[in-house]
């Protein structure tokens, strides 16, 4: 055989070696965890391992009062676009009509940049958002200084 053979054969030799040598190291560890004996179990009583849990009438207590209890949800702001007004409404105006509904987080119309005036649209910030849906329900298409209010969830523009 040529050089490639005694390569070869070099190889394996080394492989088998190599798993005689695993072999040994695991038998050696058998007779080791052997020689050790049984590990003794850590004796606990129950109350260490499930805790101090409550009776089940208290459990069924605690359940009972947070069903009856009212939830504090966290309240999610929305952005009401209102369209529609004259000239003459202001912030102030625009707070009032909204107010009934909820409280009011931000309340701004829109100006022309040169004259000043009113554009004929602002917006409303609801600190609720069930609250600006009922808003939109009862505002959209009511009167208003003579006016025809549009009143509608805020939508982002792309620019």
């Amino acid at each position: 055989m040529g050089r490639g053979g005694t390569d070869y054969s070099q190889a394996r030799r080394q492989r088998e070696a190599q798993q005689q040598r695993k072999q040994r190291d695991k038998a050696a560890r058998r007779m080791a965890q052997r020689d050790q004996g049984p590990s003794e179990p850590e004796i606990v009583s129950a109350e260490e391992i499930v805790g101090n849990l409550p009776s089940v009438s208290e459990a069924m207590r605690a359940i009972e009062e947070s069903a009856t209890a009212p939830r504090a949800v966290a309240s999610i702001p929305c952005r009401l676009f209102v369209g529609g007004l004259g000239s003459t409404v202001g912030e102030a105006q625009l707070r009032e009509v909204f107010a009934p509904f909820g409280i009011i987080a931000d309340a701004v119309v829109m100006q022309d940049r040169n004259t000043g005036e009113s554009r004929g649209f602002g917006f409303v910030t609801m600190a609720n958002r069930k609250d600006a849906s009922r808003a939109v329900e009862q505002l959209n298409g009511s009167d208003f200084h003579g006016r025809r209010l549009a009143v509608n969830v805020a939508t982002e523009r792309p620019r």
